[in-house]
């Protein structure tokens, strides 16, 4: 069995008895006096969340990622199965099931937010009659999402047409995944969300909110450079932050200026560094965000007097970063 199945939470189960297994799970979690759905509520699941742990992932990371399903699931309540790959390449076919339920109690007892969880280990030779088992263990009626971690080649993540093809989104971390993870040929690219673009939600905002004060004319106007420098752990929030000002700054027309990104020289404080700079030095902007301490400062003057405005800087929680991917 895989590593990262054993280090899950969850009740052992046999794979042909899945169903009757979460029955009869959340019948002795209410005798228990503990918290689980009515029968009735049919568990009052709203999404199905496929949750892939690739042969990159270690049992610590994957009981993290577990975790933060449960976090979503708070909000959302979801039918999550975690599909753990194993590393032997033995011709066996014997897959291996585990069940798990949390429910959390919101403002009233009637408020329940359940999460199902089926974890299954399965050997490479097994993966023939893995869509039809997850097919199985997912609702037929609600909305499939299909969460890839630490896969290590993006060609054979593409064996999994079903998951592909079905998915409403498929989410994938552009700061862990193969290089050619966004840009490979999947069955629907529409589909593919980055959670690196996700996390970036207050940035974005934090920056958008600031320069939409200022006319579009003003900040377009002689603009030579646009240069962006990370430290280290952030490289790739540093990446598509970058296509994200090129994307916005394109906007400007017949504009020219220069886009570049670099790390920061070591020992500089902080986490990013944003300046654009413009021809005759009349107007400038900068930003500079600090991570570790949660605060930002801009400072800008497009002609109308010099402003500086510090503010708060900070990254979505992977739960939050799951559901701007998901939903947005």
């Amino acid at each position: 069995m895989s590593e990262i199945f054993d280090a899950l939470p969850g009740l052992d189960v046999p794979v042909g008895a899945i169903a009757q297994s979460l029955t009869k799970m959340w019948s002795d979690t209410a005798a228990a006096g503990r918290a689980a759905p009515e029968a009735e509520d049919a568990k009052a699941t709203q999404v199905n969340f496929v949750l892939h742990l690739g042969l990159k992932t270690t049992p610590a990371d994957g009981v993290a990622q577990f975790q933060t399903a449960v976090e979503f699931s708070k909000r959302y309540p979801s039918r999550v199965v975690v599909l753990c790959p194993e590393h032997d390449n033995s011709s066996a076919t014997e897959m291996h099931a585990k069940v798990y339920g949390e429910c959390h109690l919101g403002k009233s007892k009637s408020d329940k937010r359940c999460v199902e969880f089926v974890m299954l280990s399965y050997p490479r030779s097994a993966r023939q009659f893995l869509e039809n088992q997850v097919s199985i263990c997912l609702s037929t009626d609600l909305p499939l999402y299909y969460w890839v971690h630490r896969f290590a080649d993006s060609s054979k993540l593409a064996d999994y047409n079903y998951l592909l093809t079905r998915a409403k989104r498929v989410l994938l971390d552009s700061a862990i995944a193969p290089a050619d993870s966004l840009t490979y040929p999947w069955p629907r690219p529409e589909t593919l969300r980055d959670l690196v673009h996700a996390r970036l939600l207050p940035i974005r905002q934090g920056l958008g909110q600031f320069l939409s004060r200022y006319p579009m004319a003003a900040l377009c106007a002689d603009l030579e450079t646009v240069a962006l420098s990370h430290d280290a752990p952030h490289a790739a929030e540093g990446r598509v932050l970058l296509a994200w000002l090129k994307e916005r700054i394109g906007q400007c027309g017949e504009n020219r200026a220069k886009f570049s990104l670099a790390p920061l020289p070591a020992g500089t404080p902080g986490s990013f560094v944003l300046q654009f700079t413009y021809a005759g030095g009349k107007k400038s902007f900068s930003w500079q965000g600090d991570l570790a301490k949660g605060s930002a400062l801009f400072t800008a003057d497009f002609g109308s007097g010099r402003t500086t405005l510090p503010a708060a800087v900070s990254l979505l929680s992977p739960e939050a970063a799951l559901t701007e991917a998901m939903f947005f």
